[in-house]
């Protein structure tokens, strides 16, 4: 996922280029009163006592990929009313989105990667298989979550990965009960297919560009002998091609702009932002409720039907586990009531690796001139008026899918190429003229896990991934740095190639590979996995396939949180998918299905391409 900065556009550019719009109403009407007692709630809610508060159908912790597709579907229904709780602000300043260009300016998405404003800012542990480097994990934190936050690209995974998910234990969660769902949500601009969708909210475009390095990569690809792709997240993932964007216009589509924003009129639809859920209210294992924070109140909303925590792998295992759900052990050495032993809380948390092998340009043609501030002024004015040229794009337009050894029965490797160098998280300036495939794989076995540092919700959770913590990690990364070598090195890159930049012709050994592998290698932002879903007789299982937690009643986990194993893949696109499936789960619709959809597979296993 990527990182690619106009730094410092200029807040000048803004200012000449300001239209503001109008803010949409917010009326609400449907809300009921919820009469309580101190008993119902325990001990510590003797405040409560007989307090009147306003109540909805659903209460939605978490206005991200998920809560607000959520948000969307279930106040489709009239005579339901939907509590949707942020505890970031709105994505859009006084309603303008060029004034939220950090936003809604596709090239400018690393300004929200460098500080806290729109984003949590996690922080791994020291990780001792990376050399003991901390690792920074961005999350978003307003509306749209890390939708408003991410590259923008759009990759469902394989068909296999939720086969897999089948298997595992997530019965209705196989690709031919998946595919409706990326569909239903899915308007693509080449229009309707059996893959595709053509009329829902989430607009998704596809690579337009005509810069040559990216057509020297896709070429590179096939001369490398691996197939082009026409569309990754069609018939055949596999291959070299043109990626997928959450783009519509110019401008960054988040699920704020393709769910949220669009239904604020709604007088069924209450949100409330910059509010930290603190604590989910039970009646006994029933949810009733959720505590928050907001401007330095308590305060509480109850739920006539149910909770939804949509908060992330992170938040959502959080909130559970701050709310008394989860391994008995560690509640009760942090002095939480135990409200249900949930070991599989926080558990199986899981996220893509990946690195960046850079190569100088011989010309200059890479976009490491237009992130000097004259360029970026220009770039910054260009699109504040129209919405075209290199603020509408995030240029990560091309990338692909490979297999990595023989015997693999579906791409286990990423690329995403990208004509320019990044360097931490784009928190640094490009030194020079050149470009850089991101490159993991997609299906590690290592596993690690998520517990509360303290009982205070400000306090974020300490997160041990336990990257490269296995011996085949080592080995694909390996192959991931060959096989990118490879890639450049084809012809097509002929005129463009200069030095090797990352990891350096110095480094050639298998150990000197390692040793980079160790030195350099990131997140990708893949967190998830965290509230496993899957079968009550898994210890590890949080929600069942209907996305209920376990033991408990009238709550619901939905995000990516509650995916059984990772996708291959980016998890926006999936995490979206996930939400649109849930809704019609909760609002008892039957399941959609698409039985017997076709799915490339390689001609032979017994090669690696």
């Amino acid at each position: 996922m990527t990182l690619l900065s106009l730094a410092t556009l200029g807040q000048v550019a803004a200012r000449r280029a300001v239209t503001p719009g109008r803010c949409a109403s917010q009326s609400f009407n449907q809300s009921r009163c919820f009469s309580v007692t101190a008993a119902n709630l325990g001990a510590s809610s003797s405040a409560a006592a007989n307090h009147r508060t306003t109540s909805y159908s659903y209460v939605i912790v978490g206005a991200g990929s998920a809560g607000c597709v959520l948000a969307n579907r279930l106040s489709e229904d009239s005579h339901e009313s939907v509590m949707l709780l942020e505890a970031g602000p709105k994505d859009m300043l006084l309603s303008s989105i060029r004034l939220s260009w950090k936003i809604h300016m596709p090239a400018a998405l690393v300004y929200n990667l460098c500080d806290d404003k729109y984003n949590w800012y996690y922080h791994t542990l020291p990780q001792a298989h990376l050399d003991n480097r901390v690792l920074y994990w961005p999350r978003g934190r307003v509306w749209g979550g890390s939708s408003s936050l991410n590259a923008m690209v759009y990759i469902r995974g394989h068909a296999e990965d939720y086969n897999r998910w089948q298997r595992e234990g997530a019965n209705g969660w196989d690709y031919e009960h998946c595919l409706p769902y990326f569909r239903k949500a899915q308007c693509h601009e080449l229009g309707e297919s059996r893959y595709r969708g053509g009329s829902g909210p989430l607009h998704v475009s596809r690579g337009k560009t005509s810069h040559p390095l990216h057509q020297a990569f896709i070429e590179a690809g096939q001369q490398a002998g691996y197939p082009v792709t026409e569309d990754m997240n069609g018939y055949q993932q596999e291959g070299l091609g043109w990626m997928d964007m959450t783009i519509h216009k110019g401008k960054r589509w988040s699920t704020a702009s393709a769910y949220l924003r669009p239904i604020l009129g709604r007088p069924n639809l209450k949100t409330e932002v910059r509010c930290l859920a603190t604590k989910i209210l039970f009646d006994g294992k029933r949810a009733v409720g959720v505590e928050y924070t907001q401007g330095g109140q308590q305060k509480r909303v109850f739920a006539d039907k149910e909770v939804i925590l949509s908060g992330g792998a992170i938040n959502s295992p959080q909130l559970l586990m701050l709310s008394g759900v989860g391994n008995a052990d560690d509640l009760k050495q942090l002095d939480i009531p135990v409200v249900q032993h949930l070991p599989g809380v926080g558990c199986n948390l899981q996220d893509h690796l990946e690195l960046y092998v850079q190569q100088q340009c011989k010309q200059p043609i890479t976009l490491y001139k237009a992130q000097k501030p004259f360029h970026m002024v220009k770039i910054g004015l260009e699109w504040l008026t129209m919405f075209t040229g290199y603020g509408a794009t995030a240029h990560l337009e091309s990338g692909g899918f490979i297999r990595g050894r023989p015997r693999v029965t579906h791409p286990d490797i990423q690329f995403h190429f990208l004509p320019s160098q990044v360097i931490d998280h784009g928190r640094v300036a490009p030194k020079i003229e050149a470009y850089q495939v991101h490159v993991g794989p997609m299906r590690s076995p290592s596993i690690g896990w998520m517990k509360l540092k303290s009982a205070n919700p400000l306090d974020h959770p300490i997160l041990q991934p336990n990257y490269l913590s296995k011996d085949v990690d080592v080995l694909e990364f390996r192959e991931c740095v060959k096989l990118s070598r490879e890639i450049f090195a084809q012809k097509a890159f002929d005129s463009f190639r200069g030095p090797e930049v990352q990891p350096g012709p110095q480094v050639q050994s298998d150990a000197d590979i390692d040793a980079f592998v160790r030195q350099k290698a990131d997140s990708a932002y893949h967190p998830s996995c965290t509230c496993k879903m899957g079968l009550p007789s898994d210890p590890q299982a949080v929600v069942d396939p209907n996305a209920r937690v376990l033991g408990l009643e009238r709550l619901r986990v939905v995000d990516a949180s509650i995916m059984p194993s990772m996708v291959s893949g980016n998890l926006n696109a999936p995490t979206i998918m996930i939400a649109e499936k849930a809704a019609d789960i909760i609002r008892g619709r039957p399941p959609l299905v698409d039985p017997g959809v076709p799915v490339y597979q390689p001609p032979t296993l017994t090669t690696q391409r």
